[in-house]
C-alpha cells in the first residue's frame, strides 16, 4: 500500500516508523529539511512537498495539527486533489489545551473527521490512531496487561476501513469497527479524556483500552455425595 504523511511530527514519525517496509511511505512537509530527515531517519521511504505527498499515497495520512488540517489540505493542491483516496484523520479537536481547557471543539454539531469529509468530498475519510500518544505506537507491540491494544475507527466507505484495518493490525494491534463516521463525535471526546490526563502528569503510555473479557466457566455446584451442606 501506498501511504503518505502530511506533517512530520511526533506522530507522523511514530506511525511511520511501523509501516516503513511493510508499505511504501512517502512523508510531505511544508519544511523540506523536516520531511527530508524524517525520511532519512525511517530509512526506506521517499519525502517531498504536501502536494507530492498528496498525489503519492493511496492512504494520506493527516499528521498535522488539529487547527492546521484544512489550511493543509489546501496547501496540498485543495479537496479535488484527494478524490478516490482514503483520508486518515488521527487528530483530536482539544479546544485550547494550552489554556487548561480540553473540550473538544465542535464544527456545527459534527466532528472534525465530519468537517473534513465535507471539505473534501471526494475522499474516503477514515477516523483512527486518535486515542495514543505518540508513543504507544512506537510500542512493538503495543500491549497492555498481556493484551493486543484495541484501536477504533469509523468511516463511511467500507472499503477505506479494510484499508485502515490492515494498517492497525500492521502496528500490532487490534481493529474493531465503531460504525459510520458520525461516530467520530464519540472517539475525539473519548481521546481528550486521556490527553487531559496525560497534561495532568500521567504516562505517555496511558491508554482507554476497549477490553473484552474472557469467558469462563461457571464453576460446578457442590456434588450431592459430598454431603451436600
Amino acid at each position: 500500500m501506498k501511504v503518505s504523511f502530511i506533517g512530520t511530527g511526533s506522530m507522523a514519525q511514530a506511525l511511520a516508523s511501523r509501516w516503513v517496509g511493510k508499505h511504501d511511505v512517502f512523508v510531505g512537509g511544508r519544511d523540506a529539511g523536516k520531511a527530508a530527515a524524517l525520511a532519512t531517519k525511517l530509512g526506506r521511504a521517499t519525502h517531498g512537498s504536501p502536494a507530492e505527498a498528496a498525489a503519492f499515497g493511496e492512504v494520506v495520512v493527516l499528521a498535522t495539527p488539529h487547527d492546521a488540517v484544512f489550511e493543509a489540505l489546501d496547501a496540498a493542491g485543495g479537496p479535488n486533489c484527494f478524490a478516490g483516496k482514503v483520508l486518515l484523520d488521527i487528530n483530536n479537536p482539544v479546544a485550547d489545551w494550552k489554556a487548561g481547557d480540553f473540550l473538544v471543539k465542535s464544527y456545527d454539531g459534527r466532528s472534525l473527521s465530519e468537517a473534513i469529509a465535507a471539505h473534501a468530498p471526494g475522499a474516503a475519510v477514515v477516523k483512527a490512531f486518535n486515542m495514543c500518544q505518540a508513543q504507544v505506537w512506537q510500542m512493538d507491540p503495543p500491549v497492555f496487561d498481556g493484551r493486543r491494544l484495541v484501536v477504533l475507527y469509523c468511516g463511511d466507505s467500507a472499503v477505506a476501513k479494510r484499508d485502515v484495518a490492515s494498517l492497525i493490525e500492521d502496528v500490532g494491534c487490534e481493529p474493531v469497527d465503531l460504525g459510520e463516521l458520525r461516530y467520530a463525535r464519540l472517539l475525539e471526546p473519548a481521546a481528550a479524556i486521556v490527553i487531559k490526563f496525560l497534561f495532568s502528569g500521567r504516562d505517555p503510555h496511558t491508554v482507554l483500552n476497549f477490553i473484552q473479557p474472557e469467558s469462563k466457566p461457571i464453576a460446578e455446584p457442590a456434588a450431592a455425595a459430598d454431603g451436600g451442606a
